[in-house]
């Protein structure tokens, strides 16, 4: 029979495996590069040669590509929770606005069982 020592060991040891195949243990795997604060969901790789930014008089642009084995809907679902958090309001389907910029998101099927997801970020125009 196990004693207490044993069993609190067995206990820890088991936790440590379990918690890394819990969904939703990592929510991304890092962030978009050229939009630091925009998290790239977990199964999406950026395709860091389509990444371009510059900063203008009226704010930063840049854009952003990634692609991954996801379902576009899950792909809409995750920043759709996520983007409020960031401070982003949705203004419409995959339009969103924090402070002076806005945010596009262009999520399409990539015709391959995939999903690729084009992000562009511009000053808000008056």
């Amino acid at each position: 029979m196990l004693d207490t020592y044993n069993m609190l060991r067995v206990l820890l040891l088991s936790f440590l495996f379990l918690v890394p195949v819990l969904p939703g243990a990592m929510a991304a795997d890092g962030f978009v590069s050229v939009i630091e604060d925009l998290p790239l969901m977990e199964g999406l790789t950026e395709n860091e040669n389509a990444a371009v930014t510059f900063d203008s008089a009226g704010g930063r642009i840049a854009e952003a590509e990634a692609r991954g084995n996801a379902d576009p809907a899950d792909v809409r679902r995750f920043y759709a929770d996520v983007l409020p958090q960031l401070g982003w309001q949705a203004v419409s389907d995959g339009l969103y606005e924090r402070e002076r910029e806005r945010l596009k998101l262009a999520i399409e099927a990539d015709g391959a069982g995939g999903t690729v997801i084009g992000f562009s970020v511009s000053p808000q125009t008056p």
